[in-house]
């Protein structure tokens, strides 16, 4: 099996890839845009105590999210869905979404998806 010369490359840290927001934040990890994975996007996403995302869609790929810690509600098109540490959840790719966090602390998340380029549309 050959490699890639990205497939090598490792982030030793999230200088110039973390994005604060008034929610929370997200670390950009892997991706084609980083320069070290060509059709997957990788990040950890903390939403602070209290507080959602915007509800938004990513029409080229599937989202995977993983939550580290905490507890959120997350809506996916007009259902919603009980998040608790150590829960995954796949949302598809055409889907409407957002989270909530409802706990008592930072929720705290893995996300992946399907694309090394993925797109984000606010809902609307």
């Amino acid at each position: 099996m050959s490699m890639k010369p990205y497939s090598v490359l490792a982030v030793a840290d999230s200088d110039g890839k973390r994005v604060e927001e008034d929610w929370g934040s997200l670390t950009w990890l892997a991706s084609r845009k980083i320069g070290n994975a060509e059709d997957i996007t990788l990040g950890r996403v903390v939403i602070k105590k209290g507080c959602c995302n915007p509800r938004h869609i990513h029409y080229n790929c599937e989202e995977v999210l993983y939550l580290l810690k905490g507890t959120l509600e997350h809506s996916m098109g007009n259902k919603k869905v009980l998040l608790k540490a150590g829960d995954t959840l796949v949302i598809g790719a055409s889907v409407a979404h957002n989270a909530v966090n409802i706990g008592d602390e930072e929720a705290d998340m893995i996300v992946a998806y399907s694309g090394g380029i993925r797109d984000y549309v606010l809902e609307g």
